[in-house]
């Protein structure tokens, strides 16, 4: 076991667990920030998505030891109140259908946008293309994301 010292949306938590731990359960078993998904395990389906210093990752894979004094956000730490350009659109174009894809999903849009407000249908399709939706609304996904570059 290790002390760890992170900041997670904004504050700075601590944490004594295995450096070895994946970033998603540190998450979700010692912080109590259930929103951060486990698909596969293997950083395949996106599901598990965050934001390590703005960047989109999959917490199934990163180690705590790897995150350092680096910045993550998880979709709790997005927006408090769900007013995120992204998290909108999602909800006016209605794209969540079981819904245990969209954190992920909404992480790596978030991120998108983040690094290129107004990216063109190849793009947005090459970015999100990691992420699966098992219920195949890849179309609702691709208008939200061209919806929210437009907030």
């Amino acid at each position: 076991m290790a002390t760890f010292n992170l900041k997670i949306n904004g504050k700075s938590r601590t944490v004594d667990v295995d450096p070895a731990t994946p970033m998603l359960w540190v998450l979700r078993d010692h912080l109590d920030l259930p929103g951060t998904k486990y698909g596969c395990g293997i950083a395949q389906c996106g599901a598990c998505t965050i934001h390590l210093e703005g960047n989109a990752v999959r917490s199934c894979q990163l180690p705590v030891s790897a995150v350092g004094k680096s910045s993550i956000t998880t979709i709790e730490g997005l927006s408090e109140k769900a007013e995120h350009p992204v998290q909108k659109a999602w909800l006016e174009h209605d794209v969540a259908q079981c819904g245990y894809c969209q954190a992920g999903q909404i992480m790596t849009a978030a991120a998108l946008l983040k690094r290129n407000p107004n990216p063109s249908d190849e793009e947005i399709e090459a970015q999100m293309s990691g992420n699966i939706c098992r219920c195949g609304t890849y179309v609702k996904i691709k208008e939200a994301v061209k919806s929210a570059a437009k907030k």
